[in-house]
């Protein structure tokens, strides 16, 4: 599985928001400068979001994006499932050997794991204080 620039941008737009959480409306523009990123490209990201009932957007002077449920009630899966769809490596598994099955059914849920186990809301505050203290990590 590859995570493509539709995911990876989702996830940093998401994070953003969720930076602001509670502190108004975002632009797309400043997503996009504070992150080094296209807002054209941001743009086309924010109809499925919004569609899926993550984020909301406001129109007028203040207006802009935010959250529509909050960050630790949304995970990294939530985002890269819709933005890139299912998380699978292998297509028909089912003819696969027994052996090789099995191995790509354990990779395949062990990054469902990770993925539906990180909130939005710890990707931001780790972003903001890179400390990962009081959290464990398997390579």
């Amino acid at each position: 599985m590859k995570i493509s620039t539709k995911g990876r941008y989702g996830l940093t737009l998401m994070i953003s928001l969720a930076k602001k959480e509670g502190q108004g409306c975002v632009s797309l523009k400043s997503i996009a400068e504070e992150n080094n990123l296209s807002d054209l490209y941001l743009e086309q990201l924010v109809g499925p979001l919004r569609n899926a009932g993550l984020i909301r957007s406001v129109r007028g002077a203040k207006g802009g994006y935010q959250l529509r449920i909050p960050a630790d009630e949304i995970t990294a899966g939530d985002i890269i499932r819709l933005l890139e769809g299912p998380i699978t490596f292998v297509e028909s598994i089912e003819s696969e050997p027994p052996a090789q099955k099995q191995l790509w059914i354990r990779m395949r849920d062990a990054v469902r794991d990770v993925l539906d186990n990180t909130s939005l809301k710890y990707l931001a505050d780790y972003q903001d204080t890179n400390n990962l203290d009081g959290y464990m990590f398997y390579i």
